[in-house]
């Protein structure tokens, strides 16, 4: 499909005659049909910057040129009315496709190549929680934070990449610039290296090697890195292997992990697989996961009532459907069948549009029910519930001008352990560059 679309374009963009005249003798060789350009240019005719005949169809079956291609990027390049993220493809392409480009006349200079190999891309935020946890003694508290966070992504060469993640926080309530962090458990004045991967691609195999992000299950389970490896491979259904050390103390939010973390090992080494399936509106997929740490053994009778058990097996299931481009359902549901107690997880989620920062005037909302069993959820990304809660979060973003949106959400529920009430107000805003 994708082939055709974007040879078919090809028909669409021909500059005038002299480009009729000179596909009879053309020294260009075809693109490769596995090449990135081929998703970028799709991408691009999906947001319309790219258009087909008149009749808004696509047609043809031949390969595509590295010169068509070309005449296509030449097209977009003169349209001024485009999306920062289709105005970073565009930049992309003209930059692979600069010597075809030159030969249309359009320009594009070696210092423009070399700039493009190397992006910088982040954001600057403010947040405000307020948390109400009746289970603690002190069982409110606010929080103020002021983030930095930048993230860089050089090219190495046609098929590898390296990507890092940079954060530097500080506590706005405590007007605090302890460089040793010392004024919050997640808060650090200094700089920290985050993320730091590889990316290879070579056709529709992905591998990942380095500090990278997880890459299953990383809302309901763990929204944290891993140390080591990955690989997806596939098209409409991707498997995906990864392996390597997982920080079972880190930037968790799971205090009975914490407090076994810092009395032994806090590391887990860590093994899954899972399968996911995307077309169309239907997304749906399964993953399996391996942990071992003596972390498990000290995390008392509430993990296994034997105490003597140092790993976690985690069977995982994810389901989302697209009602249309605006309203969606989703739903995910984790057990580990090596704990006795807190051992299961699970959300649904009933999601409308979203805001997009590039589009002022964008909004979304959502509505949905978590259930966080603290021993399988030990790291969950989400703002308002919390591992060990269970309850009702609805939240909402607004794109307040390009580049800048505001959330709010609002967690209502208990702990799962006790019943006591468990409520948080969430307040953000972003600034993207």
């Amino acid at each position: 499909m994708k082939k055709t679309l974007v040879s078919a374009l090809t028909a669409a963009l021909v500059v005038g005659a002299a480009s009729t005249t000179f596909a009879a003798a053309n020294p260009f060789s075809d693109v490769p049909a596995d090449h990135w350009a081929y998703d970028a240019v799709s991408q691009l005719a999906a947001d319309g910057v790219i258009e087909g005949y008149g009749d808004t169809t696509f047609r043809g079956n031949q390969n595509i040129t590295r010169y068509e291609m070309a005449q296509m990027i030449a097209k977009a390049m003169a349209k001024t009315d485009v999306s920062a993220s289709d105005k970073a493809l565009i930049d992309k392409l003209a930059a692979e496709f600069s010597d075809e480009l030159n030969t249309l006349g359009v320009r594009v200079s070696n210092l423009e190549r070399n700039a493009d190999k190397v992006k910088w891309n982040g954001e600057a935020r403010y947040t405000y929680t307020s948390t109400r946890d009746k289970s603690k003694a002190d069982s409110k508290s606010n929080d103020d934070e002021l983030l930095l966070r930048l993230e860089p992504s050089a090219e190495v060469n046609k098929n590898w990449h390296v990507n890092a993640r940079l954060d530097a926080s500080t506590d706005l309530a405590k007007d605090s610039t302890d460089p040793n962090g010392k004024h919050g458990d997640e808060q650090d004045t200094d700089v920290t290296l985050q993320r730091l991967w590889a990316d290879g691609q070579y056709g529709t195999t992905n591998i990942k090697v380095g500090k990278l992000p997880m890459q299953l299950d990383s809302n309901l389970l763990f929204d944290d890195e891993i140390s080591g490896a990955a690989i997806t491979t596939g098209k409409d259904l991707k498997v995906t292997l990864q392996a390597g050390r997982f920080d079972l103390n880190g930037d968790t939010n799971n205090s009975a992990v914490n407090k076994a973390a810092s009395e032994k090992d806090d590391t887990a080494n860590m093994q899954s697989v899972g399968l996911q399936y995307d077309k169309g509106k239907l997304s749906l997929g399964a993953g399996y996961h391996h942990l071992n740490s003596d972390t498990f053994t000290k995390m008392g009778t509430s993990y296994k009532s034997t105490q003597d058990e140092d790993s976690a097996d985690i069977w995982s299931a994810n389901l989302h459907y697209a009602f249309d481009k605006n309203v969606a359902l989703g739903g995910a549901y984790a057990e580990n069948t090596k704990a006795d107690d807190y051992k299961k997880a699970g959300t649904v989620e009933l999601a409308y549009k979203g805001a997009e920062p590039a589009n002022k005037g964008t909004w979304g909302a959502y509505a949905a029910y978590r259930y966080l069993g603290q021993n399988v959820a030990f790291d969950p990304s989400y703002d308002g519930a919390w591992a060990g809660t269970k309850g009702w979060e609805v939240g909402t973003n607004y794109t307040l001008f390009k580049n800048t949106v505001a959330s709010v959400k609002y967690f209502n529920g208990e702990n799962i352990d006790n019943g006591k009430d468990a409520e948080k107000i969430f307040g953000r805003v972003e600034f993207h560059f």
